[in-house]
C-alpha cells in the first residue's frame, strides 16, 4: 500500500529540531532519505517526492537551520556534524538500509554520511552535487561573531531576491511561478533563519578532499544539469573521477535545480540505477 500522504514530523537529535516528511510504503525496498539544497527545503523534491513514493518508502529531511528545522544558536552547522546527526536520526527510526538523494549541498551530506557510517548506505543519488567548495573568508568568519551580522545576511539575502536566485537556478524560467516564489520565499518569513545562517556560514568547514572521495566505495549516480551555473558541469566530471563507482549523467537543457526541472527523467535515471 502506497502512502502519498505525507506524515509530517519533528524529532529531537543532537540538541535540534529535524523536521521530516514521511511518506511510507510497504515495499521492502531500501528507503528514499532526501536532502535539499543552500537556502532550500523539502519543498525543492515536490514534483519528484510523488513519483518516488509508488515505489519506495520516501523521507524528506529539511536540514538545519533551513525550512521547519532548528535554527540553534549552539548547534554546530558543519558537514560532518549534520551528517553525523542523520545518522542518528535514521538510528532513532531503525532505519538501517538507504538510499541517500542529496541536491546541491544536500549532495555533499550525502557524501559525508557514506564516510562517516558506509554499512547504512546502499546507494547515493547526488543531483548537481556540491564539491571542492572552500571554508568561508576568515575575515567573514571573524565579522559573523558582531552582533548586528545576522541583519547583514538578511539584507544580503533580500538584495538578491528569491526571483533572482530561482532565474539563476532553472534553464527553463517559465517554471516560475507564484507557488514557486512563496514556496522558496516561505522559509524565510521565520527571522531566526537569519541567527542559523550566520552560524551555519562560522561552521561550514571545507568539502571532501580528491583523496577522501575516492575512498567512498558507494555505488553512486551522478546526475547534472547541463546549464548549472551554480555547480558547473566540470564539477560533476571530477566527482566522477574521483568516485570510483559512480555513473555520470547529464540533462539538456537543464539548469541547477534538476529535482523542479526534470523530475521525471530524474526519476527514471533512478529506477534504472536501483534496477
Amino acid at each position: 500500500m502506497i502512502n502519498n500522504k505525507a506524515t509530517e514530523q519533528t524529532m529531537t537529535i543532537s540538541g535540534i529540531n529535524i523536521h521530516y516528511e514521511y511518506y511510507k510504503n510497504s515495499s521492502d525496498k531500501p528507503t528514499l532519505v532526501l536532502i535539499h539544497g543552500f537556502l532550500s527545503s523539502t519543498f525543492s523534491f515536490r514534483r519528484l517526492i510523488p513519483l518516488l513514493a509508488d515505489h519506495f518508502s520516501v523521507i524528506a529531511i529539511d536540514f538545519p537551520p533551513f525550512g521547519k528545522s532548528g535554527k540553534s544558536k549552539t548547534f554546530t552547522y558543519s558537514y560532518h556534524n549534520i551528517a553525523k546527526t542523520f545518522l542518528l536520526f535514521l538510528k532513532e527510526l531503525n532505519i538501517k538500509n538507504v538510499i541517500l538523494v542529496g541536491h546541491s549541498m544536500g549532495g555533499q551530506l550525502s557524501l559525508q554520511m557514506a564516510k562517516q557510517h558506509p554499512t547504512i548506505v546502499d546507494k547515493i543519488i547526488l543531483l548537481c552535487s556540491s564539491a571542492y567548495s572552500k571554508p568561508v573568508k576568515k575575515s567573514i568568519i571573524y565579522s559573523s561573531y558582531l552582533p548586528f551580522f545576522h541583519h547583514y545576511v538578511k539584507f544580503w539575502l533580500a538584495r538578491r531576491g528569491v526571483i533572482n536566485n530561482l532565474l539563476n537556478v532553472v534553464y527553463n524560467k517559465s517554471l516560475i511561478d507564484e507557488e514557486m516564489i512563496k514556496g522558496y520565499s516561505s522559509p524565510f518569513t521565520n527571522n531566526e533563519i537569519f541567527v542559523g545562517l550566520t552560524k551555519f556560514i562560522r561552521d561550514r568547514e571545507e568539502e571532501l578532499s580528491s583523496t577522501e572521495l575516492k575512498r567512498i566505495a558507494t555505488p553512486c549516480l551522478l546526475i547534472w544539469g547541463k546549464h548549472d551555473k551554480v555547480v558547473p558541469v566540470h564539477i560533476g566530471k571530477r566527482l566522477h573521477n574521483d568516485l570510483p563507482n559512480s555513473r555520470f549523467v547529464v540533462f539538456d537543457e537543464t539548469g541547477h535545480l534538476v529535482p523542479e526541472e526534470k523530475p521525471e527523467d530524474v526519476y527514471r535515471q533512478i529506477l534504472q540505477f536501483l534496477n
